[in-house]
């Protein structure tokens, strides 16, 4: 029998923990990293619709905005490089979706308003003057929070409802943000850094929901998160610079090799290191850290290049590419988790898949390609995939 490097580690790993933890481990063994298998939407079509979308049966898809171009008959011009985004619900049935603008210069954010019936009903700017706004994060209370993605990035709070500048939140960090996670029960947010020195952040109100104020903690890892051992301890840190260059701070906590997306769903913050092209699941209310998807446990694995990730209605987990076949791929929750691709755009090698989110009601999934079929920054194409989501 042939044994390649991933087979190996996948087997050093469960094999490890087992003698290690006895017959009780192989309760959480139900529980191991992610492997490929069948989607439950079944398999993409053979070839792409006019849209240069490969979709399962059933699903639809529809582009929404381009770069440099107006937005339906709103007028408003489409920014350069979408990049993360989240969706908020509105009191007229209705729904706004977000999205960054991954610039160096001239970054923000813009926002799409549709009405009840999911047409768009406006386009906005909701931050301006930023600069590298890559992921972020949706709060509880309704607001975007903007991610820069450079040394010195900050966190920014804007209202996606309106046009407006947005507030800098200077409490949570100095560094290159990548996104962030609210835990409403924990009232705590989690952060996420793009270096390969990048720490796991924590960060606690001061005075819940206001994040003018607050405890920023880097995480440290004991135990083997492959093995579903592992926990996390925090560590204060300053909020002027990365942990990582505070040496009271970087000896004490763990380096994490290019934090991306983070999501937080029904008591678990889901995040993703590219680095390693790792899904990770923290559980705060025990501590528990765990690996539940890695490229290197499986040949032959769809899903490489993790970046931004989202949560559906039924748990599932929807992992956009940076790279490999831009595809968005689906990890199923549960005992025997199964990824497998559900979405891939042709055409577009030289792009992306950005800012995953579905509309307020499950059924419709917004993404983006940041550069398109052209490569360029000006090229970025905005999509809608509606569909019998389960």
């Amino acid at each position: 029998m042939r044994l390649d490097r991933r087979d190996f580690l996948r087997l050093s790993a469960l094999g490890g923990g087992a003698l290690g933890m006895g017959p009780g481990f192989w309760k959480g063994a139900y529980a191991a990293p992610a492997q490929p298998g069948p989607s439950p939407y079944g398999a993409m079509s053979g070839s792409p619709d006019a849209n240069g979308v490969r979709l399962p049966a059933g699903f639809s898809s529809r582009i929404l905005a381009r770069s440099g171009r107006a937005v339906a008959s709103t007028g408003y011009t489409w920014h350069s490089a979408p990049d993360g985004g989240a969706c908020f619900a509105l009191s007229d049935g209705g729904w706004v979706y977000t999205s960054n603008s991954e610039l160096s210069s001239g970054g923000g954010a813009s926002a799409l308003r549709f009405d009840g019936a999911g047409a768009i009903a406006g386009a906005y700017r909701i931050l301006s003057s930023t600069r590298s706004n890559c992921a972020g994060g949706p709060t509880p209370w309704g607001t975007w929070l903007s991610c820069e993605e450079y040394g010195s990035g900050r966190v920014w709070e804007c209202d996606p409802t309106r046009s407006s500048q947005g507030l800098v939140r200077g409490a949570l960090g100095t560094f290159a943000h990548e996104a962030v996670a609210v835990d409403p029960d924990g009232r705590r947010l989690y952060l996420t850094e793009d270096s390969t020195s990048g720490r796991f952040y924590r960060f606690t109100p001061s005075a819940w929901p206001s994040l003018t104020a607050g405890t920023l903690e880097a995480a440290k890892v004991t135990g083997d998160p492959l093995a579903g051992t592992a926990t996390l301890t925090w560590v204060v840190c300053a909020a002027s610079s990365p942990a990582s260059s505070q040496s009271s701070v970087a000896s004490r906590t763990t380096a994490f090799n290019g934090g991306e997306g983070c999501w937080f769903d029904s008591g678990v913050v889901y995040f993703t290191t590219k680095g390693d092209n790792r899904v990770w699941a923290h559980t705060p209310a025990s501590g528990r850290l765990e690996v539940i998807y890695d490229d290197n446990l499986s040949s032959g694995s769809p899903l490489t290049g993790v970046d931004n990730v989202t949560v559906s209605r039924s748990g599932d987990l929807f992992v956009a590419e940076d790279g490999g076949n831009l595809e968005v791929c689906i990890i199923t929750p549960g005992p025997s988790r199964v990824v497998a691709p559900f979405i891939r755009l042709e055409g577009h090698s030289s792009s992306e898949i950005t800012g995953p989110a579905f509309s307020p009601d499950g059924r419709r999934l917004y993404f983006s390609s940041q550069r398109g079929t052209t490569g360029q920054s000006s090229g970025g194409i905005t999509f809608e995939v509606s569909g019998p989501f389960r």
